[in-house]
């Protein structure tokens, strides 16, 4: 029930907004891979679901492009 929450926030954004989130999520993947890679990550399920997120995040705005 949470992703679909997020999922419908994610189609209420703008291609702007959508973008700018897109950013955000893959400098935190970076920053996740860096503190694992120097081992200070302690929940390493973060990565996952930042990719995830990063996957639902480009679907949206594949179907919004696609759409307009």
């Amino acid at each position: 029930m949470k992703i679909n929450k997020y999922v419908e926030d994610l189609k209420a954004k703008s291609a702007a907004e959508l973008n700018e989130e897109l950013v955000a999520a893959k400098k935190e993947l970076f920053n996740l891979r860096f503190q694992n890679a120097t081992n200070q990550l302690d929940n390493t399920s973060r990565i996952t679901e930042v990719r995830k997120n990063i996957a639902r995040i480009q679907t949206v705005i594949t179907e919004k492009s696609k759409m307009a």
